[in-house]
């Protein structure tokens, strides 16, 4: 890489290759093979960035230029202004939300400043098909380091010291899980990476594994030698094709370095990893139900116990461990347990991949340190609400997390915290609301998500989620009683309390968290049948008001089912039988003239 001048990064995350990203990198090495260039300039596809919603993304460096939202057109301006002329193209750079500065240096822009990438520190940074370009950014070395000068023990007690905890959302010390596995006698041993990724809204996991499979397979190896494993299985959804595509190459090319497979480096140790897909099943995110997917049965989960440590895969003993914990362990080993522990707070150690999605304005993947605070991601990372619009709720750990406010913005992310706030850590979605938003609809959703998700092994969640469900669709049709809010907090507290698994045991999260924060919006739905978002479309009316349409006729040519009728440069009406209250008349209208009733 050094005798090139220039290095061309084009993000090749899914994302951005639906922008046409793969296009965009093959353009531009054509333009440099047609300039002469190919001695001189490289183009590298890359992972993630993490400004998701600000692709395709294209950075050229040594110079750190950071262009967003580039088309195909764009290919030949960078290459004859930028990489030929030396001279930035100033309207492909990112511009800043809250500034409204251009950053030419994305790592100096606030969504940047106050993330700390250990997860993520490959990602956008190499090319995650080269396994040179993983060695080239110290791959490997860990491993090597723990074959050669480490003991299992001594390893296992580097994880623990450094305080790594679970990242998949239970929060379970790492090197506590890689201990109670190695204590575990057996003739066969496996090592699970669960990449069931399943939270909608989350691309945390997938990510890494675009961007940077080799840390994970690393990772997977020195948790074998750890434990006393010789296998490795990565269970991961079929939905993630560009992430299995990587996974196989580096799999492949790391067994023809010697790095996977038999007698590594020399060591007399062998370790071998496949994979396992799953058919897209939310429950299979559970070790115990994961495992039994994997051997070929119902995805279902089973009481502990005995754990997976002691009865896993096969029925033996098996550490599961999501990507992002493994994804933390080489960096860990290479720089100490003392360093990765100083980051974070007391109870919760490094750092947490967040994938921002909602109602922000820098909709993307972040990693920032344990600690802090909600507003700083929102307001500085996230570069705050979309359109001016007000900060209502964010709703943290997906579908089995909670609904948090205002007054809960300055409080630490770490697990505690969270959870005595009614939400949780999870696997890191982080949904971001603004006031358009109607909490009552927001927690039928995520029943709506969670019930048919639901394995149907216990009756609490198989049947309870269903009647709570069917409650939240009475109240936004405005058919529920106060009777039926009392009802509805019961009923979620013993589905809470009396679920098998972690599934049916969260599920309620949503209800209860906004019950407690947002009860005037239940009341509201129940006793005035009001909606005061708009979002349930039974308690919405849309009206015109005569005093401000100006008969620009921009509702009726919008309107999908031709309800709004009237003369141009005349007040127009709606007519209430034929609308389907989409909204789209209060969207597309510039005067405000449509209200919500």
């Amino acid at each position: 890489m050094a005798k090139y001048k220039k290095h061309i990064l084009v993000c090749g995350g899914s994302c951005c290759k639906s922008g046409n990203s793969q296009q965009m990198a093959d353009t531009f090495r054509s333009m440099i093979f047609e300039r002469g260039l190919q001695d001189e300039v490289q183009v590298i596809q890359t992972g993630c960035f993490g400004l998701c919603d600000k692709g395709p993304i294209v950075k050229v460096m040594p110079d750190n230029t950071f262009y967003t939202k580039v088309t195909l057109n764009d290919v030949s301006r960078i290459m004859d202004e930028h990489i030929v002329g030396g001279h930035k193209v100033e309207d492909l750079l990112f511009v800043d939300p809250e500034t409204g500065n251009k950053v030419e240096n994305n790592e100096k822009g606030e969504f940047h400043k106050k993330q700390i990438r250990i997860a993520l520190r490959n990602c956008g940074v190499i090319d995650p098909e080269n396994i040179n370009d993983y060695i080239a950014h110290d791959g490997y070395i860990a491993l090597g380091d723990c074959l050669t000068n480490h003991t299992p023990e001594e390893v296992i007690e580097i994880v623990s010291a450094s305080g790594l905890s679970g990242r998949g959302g239970a929060g379970f010390p790492t090197g506590k899980k890689w201990a109670s596995s190695a204590r575990a006698k057996a003739d066969q041993k496996y090592v699970v990476c669960n990449a069931d990724e399943g939270d909608p809204g989350a691309f945390m996991d997938r990510s890494i594994l675009e961007g940077d499979p080799h840390s994970v397979l690393e990772a997977m190896a020195i948790c074998g030698y750890s434990i006393g494993a010789d296998k490795g299985l990565i269970y991961i959804r079929a939905e993630y094709p560009l992430a299995i595509e990587r996974l196989k190459i580096a799999i492949s090319q790391a067994e023809e370095m010697g790095l996977l497979g038999d007698n590594i480096m020399g060591s007399g140790f062998n370790f071998h990893i496949e994979l396992r897909y799953g058919a897209g099943a939310f429950v299979c995110g559970e070790a115990t139900a994961l495992i039994h997917s994997m051997e070929g049965k119902r995805g279902e989960p089973t009481f502990k116990p005995p754990r997976t440590s002691e009865k896993g895969y096969n029925l033996k003993p098996t550490n599961v461990n999501n990507v992002e914990t493994y994804a933390n362990v080489p960096a860990i080993l290479l720089k100490g347990a003392e360093w990765f522990s100083s980051i974070g707070t007391a109870n919760s150690k490094g750092t947490k991949v967040f994938a921002l999605a909602g109602k922000v304005n820098n909709v993307g993947l972040i990693e920032v340190p344990m600690g802090i605070t909600l507003r700083e991601i929102i307001y500085e990372i996230g570069g705050g609400i979309k359109d001016g619009k007000k900060f209502k709720a964010v709703q943290t750990g997906g579908p089995s997390g909670g609904c948090l406010t205002e007054k809960h913005l300055d409080i630490p992310i770490d697990y505690k915290s969270l959870t005595q706030a009614g939400s949780m850590m999870g696997s890191g979605g982080m949904v971001i609301m603004d006031e358009s938003s109607c909490m009552v609809n927001i927690a039928k959703f995520y029943l709506d998500f969670t019930v048919p998700e639901s394995c149907g092994k216990c009756t609490p969640c198989r049947i309870g989620n269903k009647r709570l469900y069917e409650m939240l669709d009475k109240i936004t049709k405005g058919k529920a009683t106060m009777e039926d809010l009392e009802h509805l907090r019961n009923l979620s507290v013993v589905v809470k309390d009396t679920a098998l698994c972690g599934l049916g045991q969260s599920s309620p999260n949503p209800i209860l968290s906004t019950l407690d924060n947002f009860w005037d919006e239940y009341v509201e739905h129940v006793q005035d049948k009001k909606c005061r978002a708009g979002a349930c479309k039974d308690l919405v009316r849309y009206e015109i008001n005569p005093a401000i349409c100006l008969g620009c006729t921009a509702c009726a040519r919008n309107c999908p089912v031709d309800a709004i009728h009237g003369e141009l440069k005349k007040p127009h009406t709606i007519d209430q039988d034929i609308c389907i209250k989409c909204g789209t008349c209060y969207t597309k209208c510039k005067f405000n003239a449509i209200r919500i009733n």
